[in-house]
C-alpha cells in the first residue's frame, strides 16, 4: 500500500527541505545545509502524484522548496542565497567580483544540467551525438576554469562545488552504460570530480538507491540512451573501462518537472 507523504506542517524542524530523490537542485541545497552544519528535515514528494499541500507551497510544481519560519522558499538559487544570508560557514567568497564569478559558474552548472537532460532524452542517434558533442564542449571550457586543488577555486569549498557535485554524479551512471568520451582527457575535471565524490556532504546528498533510481528513470524515457541501457544489459556487463574510471574518480538535470 502506498504510504502518504508526511505534511511539513507537522515538522518540528526549523528548516524543512521538500525534496525529490533524483533532483540535482535538491542536492545543491542538501550539500549547502550539510556544509554549514545546519540541522534540517527532509521530506520527499512524488512529483507524479503530488500531495495537496505541495501544490500550495510550490507554485512552479518543482523541487526543492525550503520551509523556513513558516515561509516557503522555492528555486534552488534563492534557497542557496537565503542560506548564505542566514546561516554560518559562508560558501561564497567575500570579494564581490569573485563572488559574482562564482554565481555565474553556478548558472553555468544549470546550463550543463539542461544539456545533460537533452542528452539522455535524445530520441535518436543523431540528436544524441549532437548532445554528446555539446557536453564535451561545455566541459572543455570548464576544465580550463577550475583550479581543482582540490576544489573549484582552490582550498575553499564553495557553492560552485555544491552545484557541480550533482552534475558529475550523473556520470557515475553514464560511465557504466558506455564510453561516451564526454569527460575524457580533462585532467582538472578528473581531479575535481574525484574530490567531490569523496566529500561527505556530496556523497551523502542522495539516498543509497540513487543510482538504481536514476538508471530506471533513464530507461523509462524511451530515448536513444534507453536503447543503449537495454543493449548493455543484454551484454551482461557494464563498460569495463568506464566502470573502473568511475570507481577511481567518482562523479545530474533530471526531468524538468523535478528540478528548479
Amino acid at each position: 500500500m502506498k504510504q502518504p507523504v508526511p505534511s511539513p506542517a507537522t515538522s518540528g524542524a526549523d528548516l524543512t527541505l521538500i525534496s525529490h530523490h533524483l533532483c540535482p537542485y535538491v542536492q545543491r541545497a542538501v550539500i549547502a545545509l550539510t556544509e554549514k552544519g545546519v540541522p534540517f528535515e527532509r521530506v520527499y514528494v512524488d512529483l507524479a502524484d503530488k500531495p495537496d499541500w505541495f501544490e500550495g507551497i510550490s507554485p512552479l510544481g518543482k523541487t526543492p522548496v525550503l520551509l523556513a519560519r513558516g515561509e516557503a522558499i522555492f528555486e534552488s538559487a534563492v534557497i542557496l542565497e537565503y542560506l548564505e544570508d542566514t546561516q554560518p560557514n559562508p560558501l561564497h567568497p567575500r570579494d564581490p567580483l569573485i563572488r559574482a564569478r562564482h554565481r555565474a559558474l553556478i548558472e553555468y552548472a544549470s546550463a550543463v544540467l539542461s544539456d545533460i537532460w537533452a542528452f539522455y532524452t535524445a530520441p535518436d542517434a543523431e540528436s544524441f551525438e549532437a548532445g554528446r558533442k555539446r557536453l564535451r564542449e561545455r566541459f572543455a571550457w570548464l576544465d580550463e576554469q577550475t583550479a581543482a586543488a582540490p576544489w573549484f577555486a582552490g582550498l575553499e569549498f564553495s557553492l560552485v562545488d555544491a552545484a557541480f557535485g550533482p552534475v558529475f554524479r550523473y556520470f557515475d551512471v553514464f560511465d557504466r552504460i558506455a564510453d561516451f568520451g564526454i569527460l575524457s582527457d580533462r585532467p582538472n575535471l578528473a581531479r575535481w570530480r574525484g574530490a567531490l565524490a569523496a566529500r561527505p556532504s556530496v556523497r551523502d546528498a542522495v539516498t543509497a538507491d540513487y543510482e538504481a533510481r536514476l538508471r530506471a528513470f533513464f530507461k523509462a524515457r524511451e530515448s536513444h540512451l534507453s536503447g543503449l541501457i537495454d543493449a548493455a544489459g543484454a551484454a551482461g556487463r557494464p563498460n569495463a573501462r568506464n566502470g573502473a574510471a568511475a570507481a577511481e574518480t567518482g562523479g545530474v538535470r533530471s526531468h524538468p518537472a523535478v528540478s528548479a
